[in-house]
């Protein structure tokens, strides 16, 4: 039975106890908030609100980079029945145009932000023609949270029903309209009590998450069920995981976390900063549950990570693959509990839709392992179907559908959107592939044509657009992918580019590629393959999903030799470090970038440095010249040589 008709009620009875939540910063940096406190901070800010003319019904988008700033604003946001869209902070162009589309769509939203988040999207704005209509519509309607200096009065609370909106989500998209995806109260909690039914969450549980809460795993995974169970919950900024990743099991020790949650993404930055070293004093076996989702699940690293941490107590059992996406307010299957993750191993060319997959050995060429991801959890029913909407038998790929309680009616404003995704008797279509097999679910791939890297969705259409400003790379003479290298076991960005010509004079337009889509996307680029033809339908769109397909069963490997001989000719003959301050540098840029031979004057985005790589280069360069530098001086001085002759500057004034 769910236990409450909105999420102002949760809160409500859950800060008459003693509940808190931890905001984890640093280090020996560790602030615990009582639910009560929340509670009256939330009305407190929700006073502001209200004097600034936010009334129920109205929309207003998150932008902070602060958890406690975010879970604050949130909650007033709920209790005024003003619906809050949260939008992460980023530091690529695509986060900024994503937030300005999305206002757009709202209409006349209001802007939760500070004033150094507010003067970098100004500037932007400025810069930016399409944009700089919708930045003049939202700068009226800003909230600064510089100015909160007093949440002494408590705002006024709406009356609220359980089929009220209680926020929205909206997906990737910059150069696309982003989907808003609508949640309802009882959407929520409904959720909430079938997570709890099915992963057995209880007041005896501890739970620590990095995930950001602009995504549904953290807010409502590692927030909103853990509230709703009545979890002691620990949160850690994301950006702390990726500098720092060994604090998250640092603190899962320390904190007797039992609950815990990545996807494949976390899991190999956990690896990768964990290496060869010994973690000392540190005692994992109270690890319940290790939710892994988010993203498609690779079988292979979730057994490295196991095995890397046996010696520290973490049980094989806690392992929990888990299905999940944003119209299901995040959980639709769970595995039981207790129970040691299962995987079928089946031949990859037998996973079209209607197809019966068929299991292989592993040592098979084909073979593919699909993760169990369980069964549907209360409150939601799934179905499979072909292509004409018949249900398929058990062991054959079919389109996911689901339907229940927890599950959006609907996209916001967006009709085109929800009669392409809700079927006329009520089942929303996922986008996703599987089959179902002795009532266990196994996501088996993506009808929609989605790139997932590092936790992250893009969209292929969105990444081509960003690359047609170049003569070469114009739309429909390159297509975005995900697939997996050899040497990796999760999907990685793949863009396959027209090209007829000369290998030395496709170089440096796989150059500009890499450079275009780590700036204005920072993701990082895993190869560039010259393709004779682009695979087209009889409509003109293009087939990435064959183009993928074609790389990973190894059809362009004698173009990727040719391509790897004639890059390492163009950029192999760098000259050596000069000065203290450019060998350090080239160090940590070696570090942060293993593999790929930077050389002192090539451009980090022309090499394929991501986000994340930028924000780890970032932080050695801060423990070696501490506050000397800002983040986003890596894009304005974006070699070796420049930036240190810019650091040497900055040091001797």
């Amino acid at each position: 039975m769910i236990k409450y008709q909105t999420l102002p009620d949760m809160l409500d009875d859950r800060a008459r106890g003693t509940g808190a939540i931890v905001y984890l910063e640093g280090e020996g940096a560790e602030k615990t908030l009582k639910l009560a406190d929340l509670r009256r901070r939330a009305l407190g800010i929700l006073f502001h609100l209200q004097r600034i003319g936010a009334r129920p019904g109205d929309h207003l988008i998150l932008h902070v980079a602060s958890n406690e700033q975010c879970i604050d604003a949130y909650w007033a946001c709920l209790y005024g029945g003003i619906v809050p869209v949260p939008v992460a902070v980023g530091i690529s162009d695509e986060h900024k145009h994503k937030l300005l589309r999305i206002a757009k769509q709202l209409g006349q939203p209001f802007l939760y932000t500070d004033k150094k988040l507010r003067d970098r999207l100004a500037a932007f704005a400025a810069a930016s023609i399409g944009d700089s209509e919708s930045w003049g519509k939202l700068e009226s309607r800003i909230f600064l949270i510089d100015s909160l200096d007093d949440i002494a009065r408590a705002g006024t609370p709406a009356a609220l029903g359980p089929d009220q909106t209680a926020f929205i989500q909206f997906s990737s998209g910059s150069t696309s309209e982003p989907k808003g995806v609508v949640l309802t109260h009882r959407n929520i909690l409904a959720n909430a009590e079938g997570a709890r039914q099915a992963a057995g969450f209880c007041e005896d549980d501890v739970s620590l998450s990095w995930m950001p809460l602009t995504h549904d795993m953290g807010l409502i995974g590692f927030h909103l069920m853990m509230m709703y169970a009545g979890v002691r919950q620990h949160l850690m900024p994301t950006d702390l995981f990726v500098r720092r990743a060994l604090l998250w099991l640092k603190w899962s020790s320390e904190k007797r976390v039992t609950l815990t949650c990545s996807p494949n993404f976390g899991y190999r930055h956990c690896l990768r900063a964990l290496g060869d070293r010994t973690l000392d004093n540190h005692d994992l076996s109270s690890m319940r549950l290790v939710f892994n989702g988010a993203e498609p699940i690779s079988v292979e690293l979730a057994e490295e990570f196991l095995d890397r941490l046996a010696p520290y107590g973490l049980r094989r059992t806690a392992m929990y693959p888990v299905y999940g996406l944003a119209e299901a307010s995040l959980a639709v299957a769970f595995p039981p509990i207790d129970t040691l993750h299962r995987y079928l191993t089946v031949d990859r060319r037998s996973l079209g839709v209607g197809t019966a997959a068929r299991q292989v050995a592993a040592a098979d060429p084909t073979a593919l392992k699909l993760m169990c991801e369980g069964k549907p959890i209360p409150y939601v029913q799934v179905q499979l179907v072909d292509d004409l909407g018949a249900t398929v038998p058990d062991g054959t790929v079919g389109h996911l559908l689901m339907r229940g309680d927890n599950v959006t009616r609907g996209y916001f404003q967006n009709e085109e959107a929800n009669a392409a995704a809700i079927t006329a008797d009520g089942w929303l279509r996922t986008g996703d592939l599987a089959l179902m097999l002795d009532g266990d679910l196994y996501v088996t791939g993506r009808s929609k044509e989605i790139i997932f890297v590092n936790g992250q969705n893009y969209y292929p259409h969105d990444l081509e657009a960003l690359l047609q400003v170049e003569p070469g790379l114009e739309l429909g003479k390159v297509a975005a992918a995900g697939a997996r290298t050899p040497d990796s076991p999760t999907d990685e960005l793949v863009l396959f580019v027209l090209h007829r010509g000369d290998m030395t004079d496709f170089i440096p337009l796989a150059t500009k590629a890499i450079h275009l889509v780590n700036e204005h996307a920072g993701v990082e680029v895993a190869r560039v393959v010259p393709v004779k033809r682009m695979p087209k339908t009889t409509s003109g769109k293009l087939q990435r999903n064959a183009l993928a397909q074609a790389f990973e069963d190894g059809e362009f490997a004698a173009e990727l030799a040719e391509f790897d001989r004639a890059w390492a000719a163009e950029h192999g003959h760098g000259r050596a470090a000069k000065g203290r301050v450019e060998a350090q540098l080239k160090a940590i840029v070696d570090d942060a970038m293993p593999g790929k031979h930077v050389d002192i004057d090539d451009n980090l985005f022309d090499v394929g440095a991501s986000s994340l790589t930028l924000i780890q280069i970032h932080e050695k360069i801060d423990e070696a010249f501490p506050g000397v530098m800002d983040l986003t001086e890596l894009f304005d001085y974006p070699t070796i040589s420049v930036l240190a002759k810019h650091l040497e500057t900055k040091l001797e004034g």
